[in-house]
């Protein structure tokens, strides 16, 4: 992720880079990190290069994340499916007392719903609230957005979604996509926007080109605003003893991190990314007092990433 975005602030600003086109395949990732990928294409976009998204399958996310591109194409055969939103949760309590389990969870307030799912049978008014919340939130962002970028009414993204259309031709006929092609017509069109030879795209992947440095285009300033990730579950000391490591964030791992920000001259803020569902509190006390330390001598921003529960929070 942190590769694509600054891959794509660099090529916005590359006299040599003409456009960009994308395979969307299934993602893998939260809302937060779609909503954040889209906007640094939408940047790059704005540097008025070409922009092309294709898709062979494609959900509500692959199809948000297509709009940021001026021009969508799918596979005349994909597998579009845009039907709504939902949320659902699997509770075992029903299961556990048939083989006589007595789950014991220990927990703080209402909201507090991790434990639901070993202590009860069905949601709770509270955890159905909250994600009710979530849910609208995405919704709502959903149809502003594809209804923005696509020149339609909020009320056509949301009756598109309600009719649950599958059919290629009809996303294309009414202007969801921009068209109909397999991916050699694609690539017969790179041919000829690219100027190289008439037998081949002139391009670069996204694994070199992210080994340009930032200095070639004047990105980089004497200061700098440092990010630091701390992704993953909180725990107080980490497996092999390397903190921070294998998806775990730890007093270890991260405290020795901060205190060197602190202490660097040429950095003149700081971007704590969290994305973690919490975990241990006297590790997550540390770290908090670590970066108010750091707050004292210079800005430090919170960014929260698809998850920032409990200790994350």
């Amino acid at each position: 992720m942190p590769q694509i975005c600054d891959s794509l602030e660099k090529a916005a600003v590359d006299p040599r880079i003409k456009g960009i086109v994308v395979e969307i395949n299934p993602l893998a990732i939260g809302w937060s990190k779609v909503q954040e990928l889209r906007r640094y294409i939408q940047l790059f976009r704005d540097s008025g290069k070409f922009t092309i998204a294709y898709m062979k399958i494609a959900g509500e996310k692959e199809y948000y994340l297509s709009t940021a591109f001026e021009e969508v194409y799918v596979a005349p055969s994909a597998s579009v499916r845009l039907a709504g939103f939902s949320v659902a949760g699997t509770f075992l309590r029903g299961v556990l007392e048939k083989v006589g389990v007595e789950p014991q969870v220990q927990r703080i307030g209402e909201y507090k719903s991790a434990g639901d799912q070993l202590l009860r049978k069905d949601m709770s008014p509270a955890q159905r609230e909250q994600l009710t919340e979530l849910l609208d939130d995405i919704y709502e962002h959903f149809l502003d957005t594809v209804a923005a970028a696509r020149g339609k009414t909020r009320e056509e993204v949301a009756a598109l979604l309600d009719r649950g259309v599958y059919d290629n031709e009809v996303f294309a006929s009414e202007g969801w996509v921009d068209g109909l092609k397999y991916e050699d017509e694609i690539i017969d069109d790179l041919k000829k926007r690219t100027g190289g030879k008439d037998d081949e795209v002139t391009k670069v992947g996204l694994s070199k080109y992210s080994r340009v440095s930032r200095s070639a285009f004047g990105l980089n300033g004497k200061k700098r605003i440092a990010i630091l990730r701390a992704g993953g579950a909180i725990l107080g000391k980490a497996a092999g003893g390397l903190g921070g490591s294998g998806g775990s964030i730890t007093p270890d791992g991260i405290i020795p991190k901060l205190r060197a920000l602190a202490k660097d001259k040429k950095i003149a803020g700081v971007v704590l990314r969290v994305d973690s569902p919490g975990g241990d509190a006297l590790a997550s006390d540390l770290m908090w007092r670590e970066i108010r330390k750091l707050a004292e001598k210079k800005p430090v921003v919170a960014c929260m990433g698809d998850v920032a529960a409990s200790g994350g929070y």
